[in-house]
């Protein structure tokens, strides 16, 4: 019988994080640990315990003794390293702990490459891109003119791991996320937020005019594709857009769930956020859909299939 590879998880009692363990423990071959901190994540958002092949470890990746004493006794095969202070508005108003997530990056790096880690997946952002220069987004073309701590740490995170596999040839693979979501993801982020908001006919609030356009992909199509880069070894010391092509406003997607869920709910407009909203969000997902060679999953029936959910964990936060 081969060996189980050994896998971790950072940031992964979170919304991608909790899908992506639930998907790597479909096969028997996996061995998962997961580590968090539980400032974002939630212990409601882990596997089912019937699974023996993973464990849960509380704990701070930026803090270099908690992480070091999982890595030294554990000797993972492969990391996912996914634990990041996430949220627009948390991101802006604690700038200084978003910053602290550079010593989490170094602290994984350097403990892969003295541990025999085989390759890093990092979860990066759409917000490297800043204000688009071109439309759709493609990873060669990264502007890097976001001013928000957010965005210069994702940056900061992917010239990292460049620069390690430079030096030590440790393998990495770049995941650009566009906005994901699912039942597991939690009220910051903006379908979760309208949903709730629209299931019990309470005020919508857009900040500005609602017209800054967005992709949604849904959670499914996500795990999917990082799954089969895993499983196939793609996008090794690649980087890749993660994220739907179907663009919409942001008061479009107000009135599709106002609509979708028959709500009664109002459309109020606030002021505009002084930094971090960018007017436009379009990946190229060219490569994410050769990979997955099916169609992805539309917002609609994305939403659809939120609602009937038995676990919605999100409303229960």
């Amino acid at each position: 019988m081969s060996r189980k590879k050994k896998i971790l998880i950072t940031g992964g009692a979170g919304n991608i994080g909790s899908a992506l363990a639930n998907g790597l423990l479909l096969s028997e071959d996996h061995q998962v640990v997961i580590f968090d901190n539980l400032i974002t994540g939630s212990k409601e958002k882990l596997p089912s315990s019937n699974n023996a092949n993973w464990t849960f470890i509380k704990g701070d990746v930026n803090v270099k003794d908690e992480i070091t004493d999982v890595m030294l006794s554990h000797r993972f095969d492969y990391v996912f390293h996914y634990a990041a202070m996430v949220g627009v508005q948390r991101t802006q108003e604690n700038p200084l702990a978003v910053l602290k997530d550079i010593e989490g990056i170094r602290n994984i790096l350097d403990l892969s490459k003295n541990t025999g880690v085989k390759r890093v997946h990092y979860s990066s952002s759409s917000e490297v891109y800043g204000e688009p220069v071109h439309i759709p987004q493609n990873e060669i073309y990264t502007p890097l003119n976001s001013r928000v701590p957010y965005a210069v740490v994702k940056n900061v995170g992917e010239a990292y791991l460049k620069s390690y596999q430079q030096e030590y040839g440790l393998d990495y693979s770049i995941f650009r996320f566009f906005n994901t979501y699912g039942p597991r993801q939690s009220r910051d982020f903006v379908i979760s937020k309208f949903l709730a908001a629209a299931l019990k006919n309470e005020d919508i609030t857009i900040f500005g005019e609602g017209n800054q356009t967005r992709t949604f992909c849904y959670i499914d199509d996500n795990i999917d594709f990082t799954l089969k880069c895993f499983q196939n070894d793609l996008m090794v010391n690649e980087i890749v857009n993660v994220g739907s092509h179907e663009v919409i406003t942001i008061l479009e997607l107000a009135e599709l769930i106002i609509a979708i869920t028959g709500s009664k709910s109002k459309i109020i407009f606030l002021a505009p956020l002084e930094d971090g909203d960018m007017k436009r969000r379009q990946p190229d997902n060219s490569k994410m859909r050769k990979v997955l060679d099916r169609d992805l999953i539309s917002l609609s029936a994305g939403i659809e299939k939120m609602l009937k959910t038995p676990e919605l964990i999100l409303y229960n936060n």
